[in-house]
């Protein structure tokens, strides 16, 4: 392996890490707003959270998909392919949860808990389908010397990618919750907070029974036990450490820590993977490497050099987003205003 084959590597894991801490709070908040607000003004409050920056979010997950196909294309061929479905289902959470804040905003009061629910039922899909697709990706998927998948539907679904699957909801719908603590006025900001107290110790539960099924479902803590075990750790310890701040009412470190929580799942997965880009459940001589997957030393030439120009626009812009749309959100300020776009 080269230094740009594991550069590429790691800034491929550092995508999914941005997406999830990012996007993860903007599944939350569009979850809570069937379960945490209690009527539609409570609603358009929670959404003014996320309105200007939930589309930029998701962009981390189309660029981390793009630096996948440029930088290992054979990965690529071999995920996209064998998740064909699960991934037309994350495909479809995320286009009915972006039409529904528009839709919402140009329908009738009457109709604007149908969008409300599109909004709630499209990000429970995107987070709980892209467990899904993780999870069962480090038990091993059945895949042949030519990198061809050949999944049934229990290698999908198991009870370790439900599990998994589980969590990942469960994950982005605390993050959202402490999001809209950090960002809102009035009774929807101690509900939230309330949730949140509630909903960790459910979490607690999940992470034991995952870490479980982490060990005996992969061969994680075998090829890779220090890193394994030190990204399990971190994962709880935030988990902890969010929960802890929660109840201080120290809403910025429950934000947080829930945001490192997801980094270290991503963490997990690419420390325990490594350096495999794809395990398979047939031989372990099937499993695609970093190396026989990358694209050449050029093409990963000039995707740095791109990367290290654009990048940090790309970060000022994103940075200077979040300072302009700094403020809390009160509820009489949003009952007569549109969604912020």
């Amino acid at each position: 392996m080269s230094f740009l084959q594991v550069l590429w590597f790691i800034l491929i894991g550092v995508l999914f890490a941005g997406f999830f801490f990012l996007d993860g709070f903007d599944f939350g908040v569009g979850m809570a707003t069937r379960s945490l607000a209690h009527n539609e003004e409570e609603r358009t409050q929670i959404i003014e959270t996320i309105g200007p920056v939930w589309d930029g979010n998701e962009v981390w997950l189309i660029t981390a998909g793009g630096a996948m196909f440029a930088s290992f294309p054979y990965w690529y061929a071999t995920l996209f392919s064998g998740y064909y479905l699960i991934l037309l289902m994350i495909l479809f959470g995320l286009i009915i949860r972006g039409v529904s804040f528009e839709f919402r905003v140009a329908s009738a009061p009457e109709k604007q808990p149908l969008w409300s629910w599109a909004l709630a039922l499209g990000s429970l899909i995107v987070p709980f389908f892209l467990g899904v697709m993780f999870v069962s990706m480090i038990q091993g998927m059945p895949i042949d010397a030519k990198g061809n998948m050949s999944a049934g539907f229990f290698d999908y679904f198991n009870l370790m990618s439900i599990v998994g699957g589980v969590a990942v909801v469960l994950l982005s719908y605390l993050h959202g919750l402490n999001y809209i603590a950090l960002k809102t006025l009035g009774d929807i900001r101690e509900r939230a907070r309330n949730y949140a107290e509630f909903l960790y110790w459910i979490l607690y539960v999940g992470l034991v029974v995952f870490a479980i099924l982490l060990f005996f479902k992969t061969d994680f803590f075998q090829v890779r036990p220090i890193g394994t075990l030190v990204t399990v750790v971190l994962i709880v310890l935030f988990s902890v450490l969010g929960h802890v701040a929660t109840f201080k009412g120290n809403e910025m470190v429950a934000f947080i820590s829930s945001g490192l929580t997801f980094v270290s799942l991503v963490a997990m997965i690419f420390v325990g993977m490594f350096p495999r880009v794809m395990i398979s459940s047939i031989s372990d001589k099937f499993d695609l490497l970093i190396n026989s997957a990358s694209s050449t030393s050029y093409t990963l030439t000039v995707m740095t050099i791109a990367t290290v120009c654009l990048l940090p626009f790309v970060l000022a812009y994103t940075i200077w987003a979040y300072w302009i749309f700094r403020k809390r959100i009160a509820l009489p300020a949003v009952q007569t205003s549109e969604v912020v776009k």
